[in-house]
């Protein structure tokens, strides 16, 4: 079973996107299939027209049907998050969500927006069939800082917190194990077994 993340922001260098692949590089490096995808790889005309039937948005249908859990981050504008991710999970089915782990991760420019996580981002996963909805990850503008060369630094509490929620899904899209049965039973053998005298 793989795992997909959704990047919600339409630009390439976001700091939600860069929560994203932190948390998509984590769980690859324990062995995980991690799939990506994002606004920009939607058509603009799907997206914007809500275009169902597309090939797009039948190849997101397919992958989100795959995966075992779903990361999804998104920037927040006004107090909620981005539109283009809205259009994008517009084109999934009723019950896309449904039976998948979910992870809800939002930077912002101040601690004021972390609310738009459960006022606006939860309910719209819910309406989705998401049961399994992980406490979400918010970060602000001061705990993703970029470098001149491009870099990104996460904030130590921000980082603790993903990989919290990383173990929590690398627990739960692991399959589970089977114990082998053994060769032979000793405990029935000797319960089966006839003593003459």
């Amino acid at each position: 079973m793989s795992i997909l993340t959704i990047a919600g922001s339409p630009s390439s260098r976001s700091r939600s996107s860069t929560l994203l692949q932190f948390a998509s590089r984590r769980l690859a490096a324990q062995g995980f299939d991690v799939e990506e995808i994002g606004v920009q790889d939607v058509p603009a005309e799907d997206l914007i027209g809500g275009n169902y039937g597309s090939a797009a948005a039948g190849a997101l249908r397919a992958r989100v049907s795959r995966a075992k859990a779903v990361l999804i981050a998104s920037p927040v504008y006004k107090a909620s998050f981005a539109g283009g991710l809205k259009a994008l999970l517009d084109l999934l089915d009723e019950k896309g969500l449904a039976g998948k782990l979910v992870l809800p991760i939002a930077s912002g420019g101040s601690p004021a927006h972390l609310l738009a996580l459960e006022y606006g981002f939860k309910p719209v996963l819910s309406a989705l069939g998401a049961r399994h909805i992980l406490a979400g990850i918010y970060a602000t503008d001061a705990q993703v800082k970029f470098a001149e060369d491009g870099s990104a630094a996460i904030d130590a509490d921000v980082a603790r917190r993903l990989d919290e929620s990383i173990a929590r899904i690398a627990e739960y899209a692991r399959p589970a194990r089977t114990t082998p049965e053994p060769a032979c039973d000793l405990g029935r053998l000797l319960l089966n077994r006839r003593v003459s005298v």
